[in-house]
């Protein structure tokens, strides 16, 4: 589909639609860690760290805060986090060891994974791609939603 045309109206945007823009906003625009988005004030389509894509995704626009979407979109932006954390859960847990010894297992932030030093721009396109094609795996059968 070229750019000047209009996306199809029917059927709807699902969590792993908006997983794959996320990966296509990376790919074409840059990523950033540290923040949503690269510092800057004249671009209105900057690197973007995974949650600052997602909120592109999302809304059209940047996302400085969920709090700041209207309902709808905030519940989205939300659920699509949601779904990259639990796909990070099962692919890059974190574990602690408690003050006693004890191994815990913690939920993987998405923000400090992207954030991570040793991260690279191709493990973030990468892994939110590979959420996306998990979520399609777990609620699509024969191409239609469950």
């Amino acid at each position: 589909m070229k750019a000047t045309q209009n996306p199809p109206a029917t059927g709807m945007v699902t969590p792993a639609d908006l997983l794959r823009m996320a990966a296509l906003y990376l790919r074409r625009h840059g990523w950033h860690q540290g923040t949503y988005y690269a510092p800057t004030i004249d671009i209105l389509t900057p690197p973007a760290c995974a949650v600052g894509a997602i909120g592109m995704a999302c809304a059209g626009h940047r996302v400085e805060h969920f709090y700041g979407l209207d309902p709808d979109t905030q519940v989205t932006f939300r659920q699509t986090v949601g779904i990259l954390t639990v796909y990070l859960d099962a692919t890059a847990p974190v574990f602690f060891i408690d003050e006693d010894g004890y191994l815990l297992d913690e939920h993987t932030s998405p923000y400090s994974w992207n954030d991570d030093p040793t991260r690279t721009a191709e493990q973030v396109i990468t892994a939110l791609e590979n959420a996306a094609t998990e979520w399609d795996r777990l609620h699509t059968t024969g191409g239609e939603n469950r």
